[in-house]
């Protein structure tokens, strides 16, 4: 049986079992539809949760950032894990306490304001949409390896799967489609890098092996990894390079924004207690934990096999792999395939029938190839996002393999693309239309308004993921800088403080995104229109600071003027100051409201 048909027959089972969850989940009220009707046991959630977390950039793109820059680009790891340990402790358990059905509606009540709970869907939508737009990426990047179609068709593909179950099935379908992604998506993640550790290491665990000895050399891995890397002269891969205080701004961005991620705290609002939100909590940690402490071992691993395939005679010192190995070997198959996507591409420049891969920016290698005759670095493209897909056939992994991290990388991307566009339908017709345009709107015209506007979200995203801003895991970090800007401030001081009133919450969240998403247009082109940029991120306005970075700053902005403005405005009022109170009390949450 060919590749092609074992990719078709893993990824056609996990979308059969997905929309026929869909279907046998399908949402019959607006509660369902936006709570699954607050009966989802913890550990379902918790499993449902990290599914809804892990999401094509966690699975296709973060390995590959790591594997292509080291060190500098953990940030990715400690960010995400950091702000997920805040949202479970500062967030969850008093949201659900709330009672509401979106973090919008929660904003509207404790800043009894109709402003502030529009301008919190303004803001959710923004982020939810630049965040899909990643998801979209990744789904483009694995429909069009795994069904052998160019990056555009496999978008629109991955856009059709998306609207055939998440339209219908609301929260209820979603939940329980989560739960079978996840089981999809970290045995796709896993059972590869423990082939791939036990090749290199001999040990089966691969966050072991990551510190453990490279079989073949009898060095530790790392230091073997850093030799190969060095010697091509790029930087070197367990080492700080990068600039520190925008790596600091960088982590604290992804950390605050994961807290202020709507479609994550949405699921806290799907559980029966507050004490069960909690254990949500805890269990979607564990089920993360599986897949980031993998994370690390996968990309360092994949840089020294690619490295290694590329120069199978020795480093720069040898031989470099040639065109005709490519074309005829059998462990090369995998540049070919990938070629046909447009995301890999190699080019013999000098004639010589070898393709070399190095840093041509490197001055030292610069004279090394000008000695040898080198005329520049000969893989001229290597999409990151491709990195985790290709693992298993770069390591010569069995077919059965590849085709289950063909369904594990869809799984990834559509679960997080569905719990984000759930997110933006109930922003739209629960808090904009029921809970400013049309209050008296039937709950059947309510489902179909949500189910309308999940439908025109997937359109907008898979129009704006056709030209991303960057790699999925890029896009998805300018994202949790418009979340941290703009939705954590304002669930902080809601919960904590006494002194925001509505007008501070609602003069600090529009100063906080204005001022965030200003910035990572002037850098990534005004809404993503390539060429109208006026900076870059290897050339930023301010400093260092790059555009996925600026989030923290934007919080600390959304902070001091809502401070400020409130100071200069009229008290709280004394039922708000009870109300605050009493939702810190994290037990004794009441049953949902109807809406």
């Amino acid at each position: 049986m060919d590749q092609f048909t074992i990719n078709l027959l893993f990824v056609g089972a996990s979308f059969a079992l997905y929309i026929g969850i869909a279907i046998w989940a399908r949402a019959g009220s607006t509660s369902e539809f936006y709570a699954a009707g607050r009966g989802v046991h913890p550990v379902t959630n918790g499993m449902a949760t990290a599914a809804d977390w892990m999401s094509a950039a966690s699975f296709i793109s973060m390995a590959g950032l790591i594997a292509f820059t080291g060190y500098d680009n953990s940030s990715f790891l400690m960010g995400w894990t950091g702000g997920y340990v805040l949202l479970a402790l500062l967030l969850a358990p008093y949201l659900r306490k709330f009672g509401k059905f979106t973090v919008s509606e929660f904003i509207g009540d404790r800043f009894y304001s109709q402003t502030a709970r529009i301008v919190a869907v303004v803001c959710l939508i923004v982020a939810s949409t630049t965040y899909v737009i990643g998801q979209m990426t990744g789904v483009g990047v694995a429909f069009g390896r795994f069904l052998e179609v160019d990056n555009t068709t496999g978008l629109l593909i991955g856009a059709a799967v998306v609207f055939a179950y998440a339209v219908f099935g609301g929260m209820k379908g979603v939940t329980y489609t989560q739960v079978a992604q996840y089981v999809v998506l970290i045995m796709a993640y896993t059972i590869p890098a423990i082939f791939i550790s036990l090749q290199l290491t001999g040990t089966p665990i691969p966050a072991l092996g990551l510190f453990g000895e490279h079989a073949a050399s009898g060095e530790p891995l790392l230091a073997k990894l850093d030799a190969i890397v060095t010697e091509l002269g790029f930087n070197e891969y367990t080492a700080h390079h990068a600039d520190t205080f925008n790596m600091v701004l960088f982590t604290l961005s992804l950390m605050i924004g994961t807290a202020g991620l709507p479609h994550v705290i949405m699921r806290f609002f799907t559980v029966p207690k507050v004490s069960d939100a909690r254990w949500s909590a805890g269990w979607a940690l564990v089920f993360i934990a599986l897949l980031y402490l993998t994370a690390p071992a996968v990309g360092a691993m994949a840089r020294l096999n690619i490295s290694e395939m590329m120069w199978p005679n020795g480093g720069v010192n040898g031989e470099a792999v040639s065109v005709e190995q490519i074309e005829n070997e059998e462990r090369y198959d995998w540049m070919k395939t990938w070629q046909k996507t447009g995301l890999l591409n190699w080019e013999d420049k000098n004639g010589d029938g070898k393709i070399q891969y190095y840093n041509d920016k490197s001055e030292a290698m610069q004279a090394m190839a000008a000695e040898k005759g080198w005329t520049g670095n000969e893989l001229t493209k290597f999409n990151r996002d491709i990195l985790v897909l290709a693992n298993p056939e770069i390591a010569n992994l069995p077919g059965w393999v590849i085709g289950l991290v063909a369904a594990g990388g869809l799984a990834a991307a559509l679960s997080t693309a569905a719990g984000l566009l759930l997110a933006i339908s109930s922003a739209v017709s629960h808090d904009l239309i029921k809970g400013a345009i049309n209050p008296q709107i039937s709950e059947k015209g309510e489902l179909f308004s949500a189910r309308v506007a999940m439908a025109v979200a997937i359109v907008v995203a898979t129009y704006l993921g056709l030209n991303p801003p960057g790699f999925a895991a890029q896009t998805v970090a300018l994202a949790f800088g418009l979340a941290a800007a703009s939705i954590f401030p304002a669930l902080m001081m809601g919960i904590f403080s006494t002194k925001i009133n509505n007008t501070g919450a609602v003069a600090g969240m529009i100063a906080g995104i204005s001022v965030t998403l200003i910035y990572i247009f002037l850098h990534k082109g005004w809404f993503f229109v390539p060429g109208t940029n006026s900076f870059t991120d290897a050339d930023p306005l301010l400093g260092t600071v790059k555009s996925t970075s600026f989030g923290a700053i934007g919080a600390a902005i959304n902070f001091t003027v809502a401070y400020v403005v409130s100071g200069m405005t009229k008290p709280l009022p004394a039922e708000i100051k009870e109300l605050v109170q009493s939702v810190r009390v994290p037990r004794g949450a009441g049953s949902a409201q109807d809406h």
